[in-house]
């Protein structure tokens, strides 16, 4: 299972309000959520669930924007793949809080 932490960014837009463009990813979001887990954070969005997966919802995502009316986009996307045992994102922060 993999972690993956996104950004998508309009550019072109005309404004420097992004909540329009992150309720449309989170939209497209909610119709994959049977199949992965995300969360919503104040500077990206965190997706927890089967690579494959993730990449192809990130591809579908990216032209959102593009859908609504961005002239460029910006996608930045922050990849762990653990292979060694099954990793969350509950897992990586409770590990942490574990040693505080």
């Amino acid at each position: 299972m993999a972690v993956v932490e996104i950004s998508i960014v309009p550019l072109g837009t005309g404004s420097t309000s992004l909540s329009y463009y992150v309720a449309a990813c989170e939209k497209e979001l909610q119709n994959h959520s049977k199949d992965l887990y995300y969360e919503l954070t104040a500077m990206g969005t965190i997706i927890e669930g089967d690579l494959d997966c993730i990449l192809a919802v990130i591809r579908r995502l990216h032209e959102v924007l593009f859908k609504k009316g961005a002239l460029r986009v910006s996608t930045h996307i922050k990849i762990d793949d653990r292979r060694d045992k099954v990793g969350s994102i509950t897992q990586k922060v409770k590990s942490v809080k574990d040693k505080l």
